[in-house]
């Protein structure tokens, strides 16, 4: 029989522990033991335990100080606590240091395998998982939308109402977040799903080359014009458009985009025929675009087009809960690309993913476990496998050098270079990020950077 999974019982009663085995194992699941929290911390280590049963009064280590000791290594393995001395206060102070639930001794025996059911369910977030597929559908791979926050789970309730719709959506957020991952969210779970859905990021191009990319062109419109070709609009009818950081869309080219989306309808550069297009815009922007429009870089009215419906992505800051899940999965991801076996991390390299900022939210983080993984030596990621920003406890948000950090006689060169450097380690290598907060442009960011001999 396959087992339904590891349980590591910890218990200093030997006579209590021995029963555990007989009656948890006859029920199916594989039985380690552990006589000590300490040893129950080393365990949890060496090898991962999909349940664990835990006493409250140890001689060495008791349960309570096991627990917090295990939750900081992984927060993914639910934890049942045990204790003869049943009170109140007990039960709120596991509880808060992360138990899943509590059971008094002497145990209620189908009390404990219920309890033991559901912990295995919450274990991997399968519950949780399951009423969100439900509830959006499964066409869309919901393994890159990680997170059980409370920030998040309503998140993915707004865009389940959303989905179905036909609204025009417009995503917020800061850098890093997912919007992208939000898009297509909403076009996978829409009755446009079996339509393509096509992406263009609004930055990346010039106004010229922005038009063309979004109406297409005749052959001939302009220079380099060899030949007629399609632009997103049309590739994206009967489908989604996402259109990622609209706002740096200038007003020139907002207009034509107001037209398209009052119209339905298009008009190739170059050319004069007018073409029905059937596409649900999703745009994006981490602008405010209430500011932009009082500072004349937004229209008005177009942004009540794309507004109909707003969601935001929270900061990876609101959402500090979900570090560990997103950390354990970039983890794999890129053990497994990299060719590396690594268990975990620990204790201490947790503690600094979950004290930092994150100014790169997701993305940043992704890129610092990808970092971490290609930089380890051992089998656990440790702190001094991060990026220094990330590792250095007197960091804050960029880790920008301040007054107080700049030596008197340091260069004005120096002085630039180590901050371009610093603010480009904290954006996680993103030049445009890095451009962005620099208060730069992205071409005087690479001058720069061609300049200190800091291109890669």
């Amino acid at each position: 029989m396959k087992s339904k999974g590891r349980v590591l019982v910890v218990d200093d009663d030997q006579a209590h522990r021995t029963m555990l085995r007989t009656l948890v194992s006859g029920w199916g699941y594989e039985i380690s033991e552990a006589d000590d929290g300490d040893t129950a911390i080393q365990m949890v280590h060496g090898r991962p335990y999909d349940l664990i049963l835990m006493d409250i009064r140890m001689i060495k280590v008791s349960g309570l100080e096991a627990l917090a000791e295990i939750k900081a290594y992984n927060p993914a393995i639910p934890v049942i606590i045990m204790t003869a001395y049943s009170s109140v206060e007990t039960a709120v102070e596991g509880l808060k240091k992360g138990a899943y639930d509590y059971l008094t001794k002497p145990l209620d025996f189908d009390e404990l395998r219920l309890a033991m059911e559901r912990a295995m369910d919450h274990s991997h977030l399968k519950e949780e998982n399951r009423l969100l597929r439900e509830t959006l559908g499964t066409q869309f791979d919901y393994r890159n939308i990680i997170g059980r926050s409370t920030a998040m789970v309503k998140l993915l309730e707004t865009v389940a109402q959303v989905a179905p719709s036909e609204a025009t959506v417009l995503i917020t957020g800061e850098s890093g977040t997912g919007k992208e991952l939000i898009a297509g969210a909403i076009h996978f779970n829409s009755p446009r799903k079996a339509g393509p859905f096509v992406k263009i990021n609004c930055a990346a191009l010039t106004e010229t080359l922005l038009e063309s990319e979004l109406f297409g062109h005749e052959k001939g419109a302009f220079t380099g014009a060899h030949r007629r070709r399609e632009g997103r609009f049309l590739l994206a009818d009967g489908g989604s458009l996402f259109l990622d950081e609209v706002s740096a869309m200038s007003l020139a080219m907002q207009v034509k985009l107001l037209r398209v989306l009052q119209e339905r309808e298009i008009t190739r550069v170059g050319g004069e025929e007018v073409i029905k297009v059937d596409v649900r815009v999703i745009a994006a922007t981490n602008k405010d675009l209430i500011q932009e429009i009082e500072e004349n870089r937004f229209r008005e009215d177009l942004y009540y087009r794309v507004n109909v419906v707003a969601l935001n992505v929270p900061r990876l800051r609101e959402r500090e809960e979900d570090i560990p899940l997103l950390t354990q999965h970039f983890l794999g991801m890129f053990a497994e690309k990299n060719q590396k076996k690594i268990k975990g991390l620990t204790p201490q390299a947790m503690d600094r993913l979950l004290k930092y900022e994150w100014p790169g939210n997701v993305r940043e983080l992704m890129n610092a476990i990808e970092r971490a993984v290609v930089l380890s030596r051992s089998e656990y990621l440790d702190q001094e496998d991060l990026p220094m920003v990330v590792k250095d406890e007197d960091s804050e948000g960029l880790g920008l050098l301040t007054e107080s950090t700049v030596p008197a006689d340091l260069p004005l060169d120096e002085v630039e270079k180590a901050t371009i450097l610093k603010t480009l380690e904290a954006c996680g290598g993103n030049k445009s990020e890095a451009a962005r907060r620099l208060g730069i442009t992205r071409k005087t960011l690479h001058k720069k950077l061609k300049k200190y001999g800091a291109m890669s």
